[in-house]
């Protein structure tokens, strides 16, 4: 079967976050309505559950297109979504309210404050996630797919 190999490419992106999402939309609901937490999570969960499937879509058929030249192994280029995501992220929440940056850290949806110190191992491990994700999981579906 070689039609349509960036429909696949994409089908085959979406699959890990078309599956995680709900699970973080269920934890989001217990801590809000179980847990009573006052933070606005709806503002901040609807918009990551429209974009990251899409974008983990995109960036798979990205890599199949551009595998032929550049030749970079797949777990490295699922590594480069959150050098690209984060900035973008930051920048709109902070430009809708999500994220307010002061002087000891950065406060999330008015009640979390992350402290800068965390930032970069948390950066980190977020990469190794991505690479690990995108090494073995969107790799094996590229393969069931058939366009690895």
């Amino acid at each position: 079967m070689k039609t349509h190999p960036y429909l696949r490419a994409y089908l085959a992106g979406i699959f890990v976050p078309t599956l995680v999402l709900p699970l973080i939309l269920t934890a989001f609901f217990i801590v809000r309505f179980v847990l009573k937490v006052p933070a606005p999570i709806e503002r901040a969960i609807i918009f990551p559950m429209a974009v990251v499937p899409t974008v983990f879509g995109l960036w798979n058929m990205f890599y199949l297109a551009s595998h032929e030249r550049t030749h970079l192994p797949i777990g490295l280029h699922g590594a480069l979504i959150p050098l690209f995501g984060a900035p973008l992220m930051a920048l709109g929440g902070s430009c809708l309210g999500l994220l307010a940056f002061g002087s000891s850290g950065i406060t999330y949806l008015e009640t979390i404050l992350v402290p800068y110190a965390l930032i970069a191992p948390l950066f980190l491990c977020g990469l190794a996630g991505y690479y690990l994700v995108w090494k073995y999981i969107v790799s094996y579906l590229n393969r069931v797919m058939g366009i690895a």
